[in-house]
């Protein structure tokens, strides 16, 4: 179902794709919008090493939502800020794209856990995390990817 890279010296190994999920802040995730036209969003996002899974939070309503409820297909694609080999002008990027379908949670304290998890990739303020808990917790809707293909591949810009 899901197509072979054509150019397999740029794929990256599974553990480098990890990584970037891991690491990287943001990423693209792209569902099917209104009419049929594909709908790309910038996401801030937590991979969790324990189910392998994509981990997102939003607000209870809108086109995001409306459109995970009418499709639940969906691919992610994340990418470094690129690097330059000495001596070389072209920039090199990783890139990782991610398909699979994606889960409402229903448990209200899933969501929170997930939320703090979340929020502490990007900030290790626990003040400031129970805070937003608190005062925002229960308007937060949280989602996941559950992969079902992940490729990366590392190309030159020249």
């Amino acid at each position: 179902m899901f197509r072979d890279m054509i150019r397999k010296k740029q794929q990256l190994p599974t553990e480098d794709c990890i990584r970037l999920l891991k690491t990287e802040p943001r990423g693209v995730l792209s569902l099917m919008g209104d009419g049929g036209y594909p709908y790309g969003l910038p996401m801030d996002h937590w991979y969790n090493d324990a189910d392998g899974c994509l981990y997102f939070h939003c607000g209870k309503r809108g086109h995001k939502i409306d459109a995970i409820r009418s499709c639940d297909k969906a691919s992610f694609c994340v990418m470094d800020s690129g690097f330059r080999r000495e001596g070389e002008w072209a920039l090199n990027i990783r890139s990782v794209i991610v398909f699979g379908r994606i889960q409402i949670l229903e448990d209200p304290q899933q969501a929170i856990d997930i939320t703090r998890q979340l929020s502490l990739k990007y900030t290790d303020d626990i003040v400031f995390i129970e805070r937003e808990i608190q005062e925002s917790g229960r308007n937060v809707l949280v989602f996941r990817l559950m992969p079902e293909h992940i490729t990366g591949k590392l190309v030159n810009e020249s």
